[in-house]
């Protein structure tokens, strides 16, 4: 075991950093993980009640009006609520060595942990430079903007930060492109999965060749892509679970929608089909992407979802196509050439322990430690902030 860090993670709701909390506590750090989160939720993904700092009490009038009347406002709520969240956690935050926090959203609160214990700022960021993505969200129709507020945080985030940890390569790519002297602060982990909730199957499902897609059906998500390419296969069926959105679901009797379900029942879905396929015009890293391997399906994706990033061993890595965003032909001829593929149960082998390792929160978190652990030795050995 490395040198024990006291690590805290500043968050509003749970996403990735509750998982990232709960490995490195496990790990044998000294995590406080701060968020609105309630402390019986927080536990039912397993973080110990002692890491979690409950940020609740201060900010719930907040949090109420963002979840009961989000368009009443947005403007105000948003600065309202990011700064009555930072002033919570500068509130209630212990002395550390590591600070973590979500882009754009921490900036008060981890300039304090500087400022007061002399921490190491780790920012989030899920997506891809907020310029590179406020240029692509610009050619999406209805697509929600990131405020001047937001663009701004962001910024004066990626300037602060000692490290800016990301989940794939495009968006690393994005930096470089839109600041490439950002680039020696970057620091590359795709994100993890729960591999109690997505066992590994061990046969191909019986029945029509299915494509799976979880997620929004939406434009951002590529879902006119996907059908497009789906339909231009006559011998391929497209099923689709999650919400809809800005793009029309076709009315094709090859592709069949169900509604979004816990994620614990995801399983059953992903157990009924032979590929699964993500079309997205831009996002960080798609958890499902690592849901769909750790359950044994073959992944066609787009360069910019993240997917390629998880090719850790070669077995991973021959699972995977990544095609050009925006490109039906592409995609539907990666989805052929998979599915010839997948054609016979013995085709497709299972993948090992060391596979499954790489794709889990407990890989990540361990990639996360050894990343920290380099960074601050080297930080000693220079005397100087790195």
């Amino acid at each position: 075991m490395t040198k024990r860090q006291r690590i805290a993670i500043a968050t509003g709701g749970r996403f990735h950093v509750l998982d990232l909390a709960r490995e490195l506590d496990a790990l044998g750090h000294e995590v406080k993980f701060y968020s609105f989160v309630p402390k019986e939720r927080a536990m039912a993904f397993g973080l110990p009640a002692r890491c979690h700092v409950s940020l609740l009490p201060m900010i719930w009038p907040l949090v109420g009006w963002e979840r009961l009347r989000p368009r009443l406002l947005p403007a105000v709520r948003e600065k309202a609520m990011v700064l009555a969240l930072n002033h919570a956690i500068v509130t209630r935050l212990a002395p550390c060595d590591v600070f973590i926090g979500m882009s754009g959203l921490v900036l008060e609160a981890a300039a304090y942990a500087r400022r007061k214990f002399g921490a190491k700022i780790y920012l989030e960021r899920g997506s891809r430079h907020i310029l590179s993505q406020k240029a692509i969200l610009s050619t999406i129709p209805g697509a929600d903007q990131p405020s001047d507020f937001a663009v701004r945080r962001e910024l004066a985030g990626y300037a602060l930060a000692d490290r800016i940890a990301v989940a794939s390569g495009h968006v690393v790519d994005s930096f470089r492109d839109c600041d490439p002297a950002l680039l020696p602060k970057m620091f590359k982990n795709p994100y993890g999965v729960d591999l109690t909730q997505f066992p590994q199957r061990t046969t191909t499902p019986t029945g029509p060749k299915t494509v799976l897609f979880v997620g929004s059906w939406t434009f951002q998500k590529g879902a006119d892509v996907l059908a497009s390419a789906i339909e231009s296969l006559p011998a391929t069926h497209l099923l689709h679970v999650g919400g809809l959105g800005d793009v029309p679901f076709p009315r094709h009797e090859r592709m069949v929608h169900h509604d979004s379900v816990e994620q614990h029942r995801l399983k059953d879905f992903y157990a009924r089909a032979h590929v699964f396929a993500l079309a997205s015009r831009q996002e960080g890293l798609s958890l499902v992407q690592v849901q769909a391997l750790a359950s044994g399906l073959p992944l066609v994706c787009t360069d910019r979802t993240g997917g390629s990033d998880l090719g850790y061993t070669p077995a991973l890595k021959s699972r995977i196509r990544a095609v050009p965003h925006g490109d039906a032909d592409a995609l539907a001829n990666a989805i052929t050439v998979t599915m010839e593929e997948v054609a016979g149960t013995d085709s497709l082998p299972n993948l090992g322990a060391d596979d499954l390792n790489c794709l889990s929160w407990r890989g990540y978190g361990k990639r996360y430690a050894e990343h920290l652990a380099e960074s601050l030795a080297l930080q000693a050995a220079l005397g100087e902030h790195i």
